[in-house]
């Protein structure tokens, strides 16, 4: 037998011995709180609903169904019998997120993140989360993210200069694919907001940096193996130094993320040092100089002048310039993918934003300003409408797990029918009850968002009474950045940035479908993908047209 042989029949031994043990451990420690919630017949003992849930045709088929049918909260199993608490009520979400740390991070989500990023903020959870949060809140308060639209307006001007080339005597030009653009228009962004560094995507400098995240969550995340969906159940019952050498197996999913990590890490490190040796040589945060005004040296010097017991390690510090290119960019790209789309849908509103835009144009004009200000952005209805609007409809992160740290109690704001006919308005749980909450399902509730929430409608944002909503999430009350103290951190880094660039888009060009019309999945892969129907294999995929708007207005500057 050869020695790579020996090798891979060892390991199953060992993995075997290790899943036998955690089955005990599990067996001891499986939380069953919610026998008396409804919720959809489980289809195998072995793999609950979880397959179905990673492979349902489009993101939020399966939450409709089950929303429809049992309420806005409900039961589904997990592999092995494991029953997952799902929820989309709004006063339930409240309380978890405002809940503190009494509802942690799923051990299969953190050790996701860590692969992905490393000992990032999204891995951590407790103290040490809030003294990484302490640290990095700074970063990205208001003025600090204020002050990177100039970055954000460089970057899509450059997009529409390519875009313009690209048309240029080509009025019969066939759909262009939008999707890849957004993410080098968004790499550019936050490696020159976040580090001063070109990293050259929009032109196309396709280096091994740039690559690296080229299709990541369809290569990673979509369509998990049952083999692999089996495995992950059992990561809360391995001890943490074990799992940490299990997920080093070559599976095809881990070695794709390890790669991407791995490359990430090599720039981050070299990164780092340079903004140390630079922060010695300056004073306080807030330097007069004109450089080091990028989020990691922001962070570098706020690390520095943190009590030595709140700063991060250097292996935390490098795991956040992974956590800022890969959530930095993600979300915006996808974003604007998403939105494009559904104006190309609705040419009379696109006609709206490009009026407004018109208007506010004109003032920037004859104020005699280079380029729209944050006020200028902030004061466009018809854009921001579109922009909550979107992320309402087409949330990017559409599912998010948690584990409750103790025993609760769990408020609902509308009362649930239990498998015994008993109507309920909370649900008590126990310490391990695993919850899911559904992003996508809370921000369709017709009852929060109106009759039409299944349906774009950006003019519902116009007559929204905030009042009669219960506080969920960060930004206008979507669940699209989360909630609570784990909430997205850079949020305003990327409403900003979706602003800016929609606005140049929508003066520079009308966008239709194409005439074709691809059928077009909303793709559950960690977050949601455009994919054209059966044609996964093409990756992510916004085939548009796109009709230059002449004359072009005025460059800034």
């Amino acid at each position: 037998m050869d020695p790579t042989s020996i090798r891979i029949g060892l390991s199953g031994v060992i993995l075997a011995i290790l899943l036998y043990a955690a089955w005990h451990r599990y067996k001891r420690n499986r939380a069953r709180t919610c026998e008396h919630i409804r919720g959809p017949p489980s289809p195998s003992y072995l793999l609950g609903h979880i397959v179905q849930l990673t492979r349902q045709d489009e993101v939020g088929d399966l939450e409709y169904q089950w929303m429809n049918e049992y309420g806005w909260a409900w039961k589904i199993r997990h592999c092995l019998g494991r029953d997952v608490l799902f929820l989309a009520d709004p006063k339930a979400l409240h309380h978890v997120f405002r809940s503190g740390y009494a509802y942690a991070r799923t051990t299969d989500s953190k050790f996701i993140s860590w692969l992905l990023m490393g000992e990032s903020i999204l891995f951590t959870d407790h103290a040490q989360h809030a003294r990484i949060r302490r640290t990095m809140d700074p970063t990205f308060n208001t003025a600090r993210v204020r002050a990177f639209l100039p970055i954000f307006q460089r970057s899509s001007k450059k997009l529409c200069q390519k875009w313009r080339h690209e048309l240029t005597g080509r009025p019969s030009m066939p759909a262009m694919n939008v999707a890849p653009w957004f993410s080098r228009l968004t790499l550019d962004a936050i490696c020159e907001a976040g580090f001063d560094f070109n990293c050259g995507a929009l032109d196309e400098d396709l280096n091994e940096f740039v690559g690296v995240y080229k299709n990541m969550f369809r290569d990673s995340m979509m369509h998990p193996t049952t083999g692999s969906l089996l495995f992950r159940h059992f990561w809360p019952y391995i001890p943490e130094s074990v799992l940490r050498a299990l997920v080093r197996l070559p599976a095809k999913q881990f070695v794709r993320m390890r790669h991407a990590l791995q490359t990430i890490n090599r720039f981050s490190e070299q990164l780092i040092e340079q903004r140390k040796s630079v922060v010695k040589t300056q004073r306080g945060i807030d330097s007069g100089d004109e450089h080091g005004k990028d989020l990691m040296s922001i962070l570098v010097r706020a690390n520095t002048s943190e009590n030595p017991k709140y700063r991060l390690t250097d292996s935390e510090m490098t795991a956040q310039v992974a956590t800022f290119l890969l959530a930095g960019h993600e979300t915006s790209a996808g974003t604007l993918t998403w939105l494009l789309w559904e104006l190309a849908k609705d040419v009379n509103y696109q006609r709206k934003m490009r009026e407004e835009i018109a208007t506010a144009r004109a003032d920037v004009i004859a104020r005699g300003d280079a380029d729209f200000t944050v006020a200028d952005l902030e004061s466009m209805e018809y854009v921001n409408a579109a922009i909550k609007e979107i992320m309402r409809l087409h949330p990017i992160v559409y599912l998010l797990v948690r584990v409750a740290d103790k025993d609760d109690v769990i408020p609902l704001s509308r009362p649930i029918t239990t498998a015994t006919g008993e109507k309920i308005s909370e649900i008590p749980i126990s310490k391990g009850q695993h919850i899911s909450v559904s992003s996508w399902g809370y921000n369709r509730l017709p009852e929060v968002w109106g009759e039409d929430a299944h349906n774009w409608n950006p003019s519902r944002f116009f007559t929204i009474d905030k009042e009669k909503q219960i506080s969920v999430g960060v930004f206008a009350n979507l669940l699209t950045f989360g909630g609570g103290n784990k909430s997205c951190l850079g949020w305003r880094f990327t409403v900003l940035e979706v602003q800016a660039v929609l606005v140049d888009l929508i003066e520079n060009f009308e966008f239709e479908l194409p005439d074709e019309k691809p059928d077009i999945q909303r793709v559950p892969a960690g977050v949601t993908i455009p994919i054209i129907r059966n044609n996964m294999h093409l990756g992510s995929q916004m085939p548009l047209k796109i009709i230059p708007v002449n004359p072009a207005p005025p460059a800034a500057g």
